[in-house]
């Protein structure tokens, strides 16, 4: 068998933080790197780059404005049927196989302020994005490898976040998206690969806001950054190889999330 080891990362801007892609490859050096929130078209994501990174396979879904992903890889990529998890058709899902394993790069809607879909429609379309992730995984029958990963923008568990009972009324940790969470991974057979390696009651966090005055000081963080895999799959999981890479979160103009890499024996 042979190692794959993927890493996903909300970069906040493929363009403006390459330096910062370039870095994490060349430190790090991932068989496929998953970004969200790449905030360009097609036509501008910084191919011939990721081609000196080593990293010449790229499969993009973009948009203009705030939204995009993209899988970039050293080994080819097979472009595979891409769930219908958004609405409004935003560039939020990317899916490809590469080495036999089929890999979800997701980023789920962030959900706005207010965790009430009366008077906040980005909370609604979030509920509505992840309902049908559980119908998506709950009604999947392979068995085949699959990776899920992505900015998923819930943090589930009260070792997710820096103040379990602070924060459950805060978007990202209330009850209706944790449960939400937690059914998909239960009806999809789903194994969150964090917490294999990392059992609560440690806390794991791969998000620090911009808003936090010193987020070195109070480590004010949440899990939004997640690697999962199918239960036929995830015996496969090296679980020596998760890291989440905190560094990355002080190097300079940093997105507010850092890199999580999960390796598997394929």
């Amino acid at each position: 068998m042979t190692r794959l080891s993927v890493a996903t990362w909300n970069i906040n801007s493929v363009r403006l933080r390459a330096g910062l892609v370039k870095r994490f490859v060349e430190e790090h050096r991932p068989d496929v790197l998953c970004l969200q929130e790449i905030k360009c078209r097609n036509g501008e994501f910084p191919t011939s780059a990721f081609t000196e990174m080593g990293l010449p396979h790229v499969h993009i879904r973009g948009q203009k404005g705030w939204h995009g992903v993209a899988i970039a890889s050293r080994l080819p990529l097979e472009e595979v049927d891409e769930p219908d998890f958004c609405r409004h058709e935003e560039a939020r899902v990317a899916a490809v196989k590469v080495a036999g394993v089929t890999i979800h790069n997701l980023y789920v809607p962030a959900g706005g302020d207010e965790p009430d879909t009366q008077i906040n429609p980005k909370f609604d379309h979030k509920l509505s994005f992840l309902e049908r992730m559980e119908a998506h995984y709950a009604g999947r029958n392979s068995k085949d490898p699959l990776v899920v990963v992505g900015d998923l923008n819930v943090a589930p568990g009260e070792h997710d976040v820096w103040g379990h009972k602070q924060l459950l009324n805060v978007v990202s940790h209330t009850p209706v998206e944790t449960d939400a969470m937690g059914r998909i991974l239960a009806r999809g057979g789903l194994v969150d690969l964090a917490r294999v390696a990392r059992p609560a009651p440690e806390k794991v966090f791969s998000w620090w806001s911009y808003r936090s005055p010193d987020w070195t000081k109070n480590d004010r963080g949440r899990r939004l950054d997640h690697i999962w895999a199918n239960a036929d799959f995830a015996p496969r999981f090296i679980k020596e190889s998760f890291a989440i890479h905190k560094d990355a979160r002080a190097w300079e103009k940093p997105s507010d999330h850092v890199p999580v890499v999960a390796a598997f024996e394929v």
